[in-house]
């Protein structure tokens, strides 16, 4: 059985896959998901899962050295906002790496999200509720 902490074997084995700069988007209920991209759905009802544990157990198997979320985020869910913004500080403590944050308008980040390597679609209820993670390499 697997040792870490992330149980789901799509996303490890999408997280296994990637390289230098790929990105895997973590969306909520109602983000669109481009045709081509793989959909990784793991929601179940309104608000199950949400979305911060579902980010955190990602970052615990991902090292993310770049995040793009909309630029709404900031005015309509300024909470999730910094919420993040906190996990993201603590990834940097861990890892002694910096983590570069880009706010994009949403309708660009919707277009982004065709680049992932996969989108893993929460049952998070809340707008804009919406991560790309751009992957970094573990050697330096």
């Amino acid at each position: 059985m697997k040792k870490g902490k992330l149980l789901n074997s799509e996303i490890s084995y999408v997280i296994s896959k990637m390289g230098h700069t790929d990105s895997l988007t973590i969306g909520d209920c109602g983000l669109p998901i481009p045709d081509g991209v793989q959909r990784i759905d793991l929601a179940v009802i309104k608000g199950i899962p949400k979305f911060i544990p579902v980010l955190q157990a990602i970052l615990e198997e991902q090292l993310v050295e770049k995040v793009i979320l909309a630029e709404e985020i900031k005015e309509n869910n300024s909470e999730l906002n910094k919420e993040i913004i906190e996990i993201l500080k603590q990834e940097e403590r861990k890892s002694d790496r910096l983590i570069n944050v880009e706010y994009i308008p949403h309708e660009y980040l919707k277009q982004e999200t065709a680049k992932s390597k996969a989108v893993i679609r929460t049952g998070e209820y809340k707008p804009y509720a919406n991560i790309i993670l751009v992957s970094g390499v573990t050697f330096n």
